[in-house]
């Protein structure tokens, strides 16, 4: 792996700003472009995140990199008094609010910007927190971890959806194929900005997977920590408790 970041735009920004600017302009046909380039998939790799949150039954659940908001509401299923989503691009948070005005759902769900490695909340704070397809656009992956160890209440849990590399056939090749062809192009012509999906499999290539992830989070001293591969090997679920 290389000590270069992998960035969208690849300009003389930080990774951290890169991908704001990214999902800013990307936040208008996101939500489209999210369930129509998964085919759907995503729904059910949500539903799953949640239900491995369920044991601790949170009533005080952080969405980090919430992007719209899609997992936050997801969480509603577990009944909590609170959740507030966070994510660094504000574009993105303006079309999440408007989603939980329409729903009904904004005195529960709150979307609020902010930076995932500089956690605006007290320590031990959630009981529960859920990140999907969020930590491998992070500027500082451990740091970012760090601060949601920190957030968690002792007994508390996290849950991370991320994309991996499928590695058995045909799923590989044909997830391969599409990661990098059908998605930038698709992505490009809809959102009108081709670094943004062009970025996607670049990011998933160049993030530490499966063991290699399970073993940052051990040492920066998540307990029974687990990694549950979904749909192949597209995506993973990882689980890690305070």
């Amino acid at each position: 792996m290389s000590d270069k970041p992998v960035k969208p735009y690849n300009s003389e920004k930080s990774k951290k700003e890169e991908v704001e600017q990214m999902f800013d302009n990307i936040s208008a046909k996101y939500d489209f472009l999210n369930h129509f380039l998964s085919l759907g998939i995503d729904k059910i790799w949500r539903k799953k995140a949640v239900k491995a949150l369920r044991s601790t039954e949170p009533k005080r659940i952080l969405d980090i990199a919430t992007g719209t908001g899609d997992f936050a509401i997801a969480n509603l299923k577990l009944d909590p008094e609170k959740v507030v989503g966070i994510d660094i691009s504000n574009g993105m948070l303006e079309v999440g609010r408007q989603k939980m005005i329409k729903r009904k759902i904004d005195h529960i769900v709150t979307m609020q910007q902010a930076d995932s490695e500089m956690l605006p909340f007290e320590d031990c704070y959630f009981d529960g927190l859920t990140v999907g397809f969020g930590v491998r656009n992070f500027e500082n992956l451990e740091k970012g971890l760090s601060e949601m160890l920190r957030v968690l209440r002792p007994g508390g849990k996290a849950v991370i959806l991320e994309f991996s590399k499928p590695k058995t056939f045909p799923i590989k090749q044909a997830f391969g194929f599409y990661s990098k062809y059908i998605i930038p192009t698709l992505g490009k012509n809809i959102s009108k900005d081709e670094k943004a999906y062009a970025y996607l499999p670049e990011s998933v290539e160049a993030f530490p997977e499966g063991k290699d992830f399970t073993d940052i989070l051990s040492k920066l001293n998540y307990k029974q920590v687990t990694a549950s591969p979904v749909s192949g090997g597209i995506a993973t679920i990882y689980t890690g408790i305070k």
